[in-house]
């Protein structure tokens, strides 16, 4: 099984961020369901409005904070572990939309890590059928953790951060 090395980070100012462990199992279950046996590394960020903002209009040339960026790092081959990259995640963005989806907050947050590490490890959804795919396999990795399907917009369960 794999092991994952997490640089877990806030930004100033942020508070009842989700914790260490939470994310390490989200990002763990991504990797144990694709059967990745190398050990991996990410950073995951969690910042305010502000910063995601302007990731997102610098890398983007979108000029609104938007829930997760995903920056993959190309991993030479030769290296004993797999670097992935980085995801920066807004927490009022998360938080806003679990509350508009009808979603339990740590619900919303596990599933933008599994979102964002499933592109740091090449996945996508900009054609159908590639969003089909990556849809299908978000699925099963939060059933995996005792979640609901994250594109059902009516379940509101409990889970602690």
């Amino acid at each position: 099984m794999s092991k994952i090395t997490l640089d877990y980070q806030t930004a100033e100012g942020i508070k009842d961020a989700p914790e260490e462990s939470t994310i390490a199992l989200a990002a763990n279950a991504v990797i144990k369901h694709l059967g990745i046996d190398k050990p991996v590394e990410l950073t995951v960020r969690v910042v305010k409005d502000n910063e995601a903002a302007e990731l997102n209009h610098q890398f983007r040339s979108k000029n609104y904070p938007t829930n997760v960026l995903s920056f993959p790092f190309e991993s030479p081959v030769e290296l004993p572990i797999q670097l992935l990259g980085d995801l920066v995640i807004c927490q009022s963005v998360v938080e806003r939309e679990a509350k508009e989806q009808n979603k339990s907050v740590i619900a919303h947050w596990t599933h933008m890590v599994i979102h964002g590490t499933l592109h740091l490890l090449g996945y996508d959804h900009i054609q159908e059928e590639d969003a089909v795919e990556m849809e299908s396999i978000e699925k099963r990795i939060m059933a995996s953790l005792d979640y609901p399907d994250p594109y059902e917009t009516t379940s509101n369960t409990e889970h602690t951060l």
